[in-house]
């Protein structure tokens, strides 16, 4: 069976997850935390330079780490994969993966990662600053949501899933993106997703923002 090393908790770990759901592919994973430190080795040797998860380990030994490449990777080998990246939406959904990936996940984090730094006296014009860049992708991102999170998911959706129920708890979606906060819930809907979901809960503790109660 397939390995994929991450952590339930993690967003980039559901990425790639989601993507295996939505092939049905099984897989098992292999928890990278200090209670698995074959695990976590496992990820200091093949996560790239900074040891980083997801990493994919096929059963023939191929090893992919990177969310998006392991998703490329089951596009490039497998015939049911191929609704990832559909061909006639190869750019525009490999592009959206990156600012889902880049110009939220990424940029939410930074005010996860400054609380966690000082968490009675975090740098909050920091933690503002990020709000405002939250607000301004939203903006950017709704008149193309609509279009996204349907049957079957793309490479996008995987990307957005974990990216929006994320940085909600940190910006929430507000009334001005109405197709963006229906995506948001659409996704959550999705039984791909809703495992993850359900998967992380008992972690919420771990998140350090927001309205982990919610959702």
């Amino acid at each position: 069976m397939i390995s994929l090393y991450g952590h339930p908790f993690s967003s980039y770990t559901w990425k790639a997850e989601i993507a295996l759901h939505s092939c049905g592919i099984e897989y098992r994973l292999r928890q990278v935390d200090p209670g698995h430190p074959d695990n976590t080795a496992f990820v200091a040797e093949h996560g790239g330079p900074f040891a980083k998860f997801p990493v994919l380990e096929e059963e023939d030994g191929t090893i992919v780490f990177e969310a998006s490449s392991i998703i490329e990777h089951l596009v490039a080998t497998r015939p049911d994969a191929a609704h990832l990246i559909p061909a006639d939406r190869a750019l525009e959904i490999r592009n959206l993966d990156r600012v889902f990936d880049n110009y939220v996940m990424n940029v939410m984090n930074v005010a996860v990662l400054e609380q966690l730094r000082a968490p009675d006296a975090p740098d909050t014009a920091r933690q503002d600053e990020v709000r405002a860049q939250l607000r301004r992708v939203y903006a950017w991102l709704e008149p193309k949501a609509d279009a996204l999170g349907r049957d079957p998911l793309t490479m996008a959706d995987c990307a957005a899933a974990p990216a929006l129920f994320y940085a909600d708890w940190v910006e929430e979606i507000g009334p001005a993106c109405p197709d963006l906060k229906a995506l948001r819930e659409r996704l959550n809907a999705m039984p791909e997703v809703r495992a993850c979901i359900d998967a992380a809960y008992p972690f919420r503790q771990l998140f350090p923002l927001g309205a982990p109660d919610r959702d």
